[in-house]
């Protein structure tokens, strides 16, 4: 009988140590799924992580020269004759100067503002300013510069850059001028 219970001792804790490492052996397998999961999105996450600071880095790299070429290129300011909007040898000398650095720098986008002396109407001096800029720009898209590249405002008789009333103040304010975008 000793015999006997012994052995049904021993099966018992023998079916208690297979249910056990049944149990234990699901759970774990579970356990070890759902923590390569775990690891998996830990994974998918650092890459994420990793491009968008990738990402920031190049756009922080990019924004100092982009700024830093629009504070140190300084483009010539075209001059025209009185109630004029043809380019003189000094307008093309000037407008050429400006097309090299436009070539340099092909991601450079810029506006052609068009300026008049007091004299005239403010609706004849703001077509007229219009005229300049537009016959700079027209100067530089036949140089090679992509017409998309250029924008064009006419601020007539508005800003001048001298306030004087004298042929000399004039001549100054006869102009059109460059401005990055």
């Amino acid at each position: 009988m000793k015999k006997r219970y012994a052995r049904l001792i021993m099966l018992v804790v023998l079916v208690a140590a297979v249910a056990m490492m049944i149990g234990c052996g699901g759970k774990k397998m579970r356990s070890l799924e759902d923590e390569e999961a775990a690891q998996a999105e830990a994974r998918r996450r650092a890459v994420e992580e990793e491009e968008a600071k990738r990402a920031r880095e190049a756009e922080e790299a990019i924004k100092p020269i982009e700024s830093a070429e629009k504070e140190t290129i300084e483009f010539a300011s075209v001059y025209f004759d009185y109630d004029k909007y043809n380019l003189s040898g000094k307008a093309i000398s000037a407008l050429s100067e400006n097309a090299e650095i436009l070539m340099a720098h092909p991601k450079m986008d810029v506006m052609i503002q068009g300026h008049c002396d007091e004299r005239g109407t403010d609706e004849y001096n703001l077509a007229l300013g219009e005229k300049r800029a537009q016959a700079a720009r027209d100067f530089l898209v036949n140089f090679g510069i992509a017409k998309s590249r250029i924008s064009v405002i006419s601020y007539g008789e508005e800003r001048p850059v001298d306030p004087g009333h004298d042929e000399e103040a004039w001549a100054k304010n006869r102009r059109a001028e460059f401005v990055t975008k």
